[in-house]
């Protein structure tokens, strides 16, 4: 997975990169390895990171500058996380319901079809049908580590608590970003961005899922 880790990070592709670590120290805490060790593993990746700002490329800087104040180039990288967060305060409790929703209809929101699609979708169904689709999410996260209990061999556990520790990583990154919590990523929300290798890919995880738990 190290390998795997630095290969992608060489592209460069660094949030896909860290994409790879929750279902790495998932498996590992369920292969044995010590909590106190895992810890270790990820404060010395926090530390590393740190080190690493030198030899990031000019658009990831950039990006982790407008995260931190937007406004440093709203017409440019800030620009997604500015609407973004326009489009998901509009909304409120109940939305203005669908396609009633001026950030996304009009095409002030960029990518709105894939990264950004939570953000229609609290712009148009509000906080409640927010809150629903995350419901799901977790009961589709459940299922699959109840999958991984059931499991009648090491190798399909592993598996399965593998692939709900990636979903759940992206479901949780892709919900912070676009509230504007975390920097911008090109990160799908699993079955519910518009795609092609993203879809393909979680319906081939599901798959798998399905096939240990049959």
């Amino acid at each position: 997975v190290q390998v795997l880790v630095v290969l992608v990070a060489r592209e460069p592709d660094l949030g896909s990169a860290i994409c790879l670590l929750p279902p790495f120290l998932t498996v590992a805490f369920l292969a044995g390895l010590r909590m106190r060790a895992i810890l270790g593993v990820f404060l010395g990746l926090v530390l590393l990171s740190g080190l690493a700002w030198p030899y990031l490329k000019d658009y990831q800087r950039t990006r982790i500058y407008t995260f931190l104040d937007p406004s440093l180039d709203p017409r440019g990288a800030g620009y997604q996380k500015i609407q973004s967060q326009i489009a998901v305060g509009s909304g409120g409790l109940l939305g203005k319901g669908f396609g009633e929703g001026s950030q996304s209809q009009l095409g002030y929101l960029p990518a709105r079809h894939t990264d950004f699609i939570l953000s229609v979708l609290a712009e148009e169904a509000g906080f409640l049908g927010v809150a629903a689709v995350l419901g799901l999410y977790l009961l589709w996260l459940w299922r699959m580590l109840e999958t991984a209990q059931l499991a009648r061999d090491r190798l399909g556990a592993f598996l399965c608590a593998a692939i709900a520790a990636g979903f759940a990583f992206q479901v949780v990154y892709n919900s912070a970003m676009v509230a504007g919590l975390v920097p911008v990523k090109g990160l799908p929300l699993p079955l519910l961005s518009s795609g092609g290798s993203s879809v393909l890919a979680s319906l081939i995880s599901v798959g798998l899922v399905l096939n240990v738990r049959m």
